[in-house]
């Protein structure tokens, strides 16, 4: 069984060699450990590092794409380096090394296809109390939309078998951590969870440049992917929402009107018209919707068989 541990980097030369010093050189079960380095379009000398470190594999990307897509790069380049797990931790040695055997231990016994490195949000110091309440808000919220029991829905530490990497298909060009889990949910995909504890990181994030940033572009994020594979629940709700505050303010127009006073109450009846309409036509997007992600979900599974295909081929050439 061969592990490979990537590792995003975007400009990482500085940490990067402290995070592979801290990877595990053996584990129960595994019997072959690669690194791969995705090298998101760095303008220093991560690329140089990592091969002076010895990872066996780089990826280049010839321009800075983003964590997400610098994500499925990675995935794509392990599988076909023949990963039967895949384990995808950050270049800032925020997660440790040591907690790797643990992570894909349910994987090894057959238990899980995706395990989730939770970290203890309330204890890590370097978070402010604005980044820990916006943690756990967001964390519930995914677990809302993807029925899921996820702790901790933005930590990057994470352990997939091959079957769920070939399932996986990221298309946000900003993350991957929150589609991923709401994918795995809805294509039935068993997810466990760890407890991990983390290195201080000295350096703020890169994925964002303030925290406003980032919780407008992980709402918009949401919405995509749960519109995406919940498109009939989502636009029923929203022409329920319409519909159902047109029925009240034409409700308030029809009594005015038997009391005698609807000759002044013409724009309640114009109102609750619109919102009415409103409503019926995001309930016939929500059937439009429905019929194109059932289209998808066929598209996906032929996705999936042409990658085994693909990897069988490439299997049978190496």
């Amino acid at each position: 069984m061969k592990l490979i541990i990537q590792i995003p980097c975007w400009n990482e030369e500085a940490s990067l060699p402290g995070t592979i010093h801290d990877l595990p050189k053996h584990i129960d079960g595994v019997d072959q450990i690669e690194i791969l380095v995705v090298d998101d379009g760095s303008t220093d000398r991560t690329v140089q590092v990592a091969k002076e470190l010895g990872v066996h594999h780089v990826v280049h990307l010839t321009k800075h794409k983003g964590l997400a897509k610098a994500f499925y790069s990675g995935l794509d380049a392990a599988l076909k380096s023949g990963a039967d797990i895949l384990v995808n931790t950050d270049a800032d040695n925020q997660y440790k090394g040591s907690d790797i055997s643990r992570l894909v231990k349910p994987i090894i016994e057959d238990k899980a296809d995706i395990v989730i490195g939770n970290r203890d949000i309330e204890h890590i110091q370097q978070f402010s109390w604005l980044k820990k309440c916006l943690q756990r808000i967001g964390s519930r919220v995914v677990r809302h939309l993807a029925g899921s029991n996820i702790a901790d829905a933005t930590t990057g530490f994470r352990a997939y078998s091959r079957e769920a990497a070939l399932r996986l298909n990221i298309i946000s060009n900003y993350t991957y951590t929150l589609e991923s889990i709401i994918q795995a949910e809805h294509k039935d995909l068993a997810i466990a969870n760890i407890t991990i504890t983390t290195n201080k990181v000295d350096r703020p994030s890169r994925l964002f440049k303030s925290m406003w940033e980032y919780i407008k572009r992980s709402t918009v994020t949401l919405i995509r992917i749960y519109a995406m594979f919940n498109p009939f629940r989502f636009f029923l709700t929203l022409g329920v929402g319409f519909g159902f505050i047109g029925f009240l303010i034409g409700c308030r127009f029809l009594y005015f009107y038997l009391m005698g006073g609807g000759s002044g109450k013409i724009q309640s009846l114009i109102l609750a018209a619109i919102l009415v309409i409103v409503g019926m036509q995001f309930f016939i997007m929500g059937l439009v919707s429905d019929l194109i992600s059932a289209n998808r979900r066929l598209i996906e599974d032929a996705l999936y068989r042409v990658k085994k295909i693909e990897l069988d081929y490439h299997d049978q050439r190496t």
